[in-house]
């Protein structure tokens, strides 16, 4: 029948969008029950004095009520109880961020942290970019709010105010690249596997939006020359090139000349300016001084960031091969001349 792949597509999609909206929704009344039970309990504690203990007896008659729900342990009701005073007002809680997330979530911003300005951040990121409950917890875990925007940069010097302050939302410090921890022997080609295997963690960790133009990715100069870079990577809500390139050890003046560079050669082969935001770059690197890199951004015209990346612990970096040999990997890629390329 003519016409009936169209429509069968159609209706999939309609459906689907329907029991996305339908789950939501009931996500958000099962919030605002659990706000208005806690509100109660609020209430009667600090008005007409009821004890602790009374909230085991809620949870013991509840379930008695209730016996196929779940959720109405004495630990649940002292979590609602904890969101009501949290979030005072059913608005505040139903209307915000946070009124969109699982109830597991919740727990998590109570047990995880301290103040209501660092819930309501942890939430708002958590329900935009559809953070799992495990992948929330270990951003907070791993500080995720205080190292957004840290990394040292020349971008207040280098672009305009509203870009300078866009582009400081690309960058963070430090990185966590956990996922390496998967690589447990030291034979070059499982190492390489697992860095293909794993792209996508590690693109989560540079951040959201960030999408792969190409690894070692060769930039022809015009001339015979070429310029290699680590990673170049595309930024689909800012509409911009980001240079990464990656040192084992501390940064220096040289390395970030060679970022600058890079910078300079993207912005001027590959953007286009009518369409594109200026190229930053961004050094990573497992060590920076202070002073050292202050001078060495002042002096590079190019939009560039420093920041550290973290390993891993000891017992699993143990597990991993060593600067030396992740090196001769990539020497011995470069020397195949297959790099990837976009």
């Amino acid at each position: 029948m003519a016409g009936y792949g169209e429509v069968l597509a159609r209706l999939k999609d309609q459906v689907r969008q329907t029991q996305f909206r339908a789950a939501r929704a009931a996500n958000t009344e099962v919030v605002r029950l659990y706000w208005s039970i806690g509100r109660e309990i609020l209430d009667r504690q600090t008005v007409d004095g009821w004890g602790s203990r009374v909230v085991s007896r809620l949870a013991t008659d509840l379930r008695r009520e209730f016996p196929e729900q779940r959720g109405w342990s004495r630990t649940n009701l002292l979590y609602m109880r904890k969101v009501a005073e949290v979030w005072t007002e059913e608005a505040e809680i139903v209307q915000q961020a946070v009124g969109r997330l699982p109830w597991g979530h919740i727990t998590v911003l109570l047990d995880r942290l301290d103040t209501r300005d660092d819930r309501d951040w942890y939430a708002a990121r958590a329900a935009d970019e559809g953070w799992s409950r495990a992948v929330l917890e270990h951003k907070i875990v791993a500080g995720l709010r205080a190292a957004v925007g840290s990394a040292p940069s020349n971008f207040d010097t280098a672009l305009d105010g509203t870009d300078s302050d866009l582009a400081r939302q690309l960058v963070k410090d430090p990185y966590v690249f956990e996922h390496l921890s998967m690589v447990t022997t030291r034979r070059e080609r499982d190492v390489e596997q697992a860095l293909m295997d794993r792209l996508q963690d590690t693109l989560m960790e540079l951040g959201r939006g960030m999408s792969l133009v190409g690894r070692q990715f060769r930039l022809p100069l015009g001339d015979g020359d070429e310029f290699v870079i680590d990673l170049l990577l595309f930024h689909v809500e800012q509409l911009r090139y980001v240079v990464v390139e990656l040192k084992v050890g501390p940064s220096t003046p040289a390395h970030l000349g060679q970022l600058g560079a890079y910078v300079a050669a993207v912005d001027g082969e590959l953007r286009r300016p009518e369409i594109h935001a200026p190229t930053v770059g961004i050094l990573l690197c497992t060590g920076k001084k202070g002073a050292a890199v202050t001078y060495a951004l002042a002096s590079t015209a190019a939009p560039v960031a420093v920041a550290d990346y973290q390993g891993l612990p000891a017992d699993a970096r143990a597990a991993l091969p060593s600067a030396v040999e992740l090196q001769a990997v990539v020497d011995e890629e470069l020397e195949r001349g297959d790099g990837d390329q976009t």
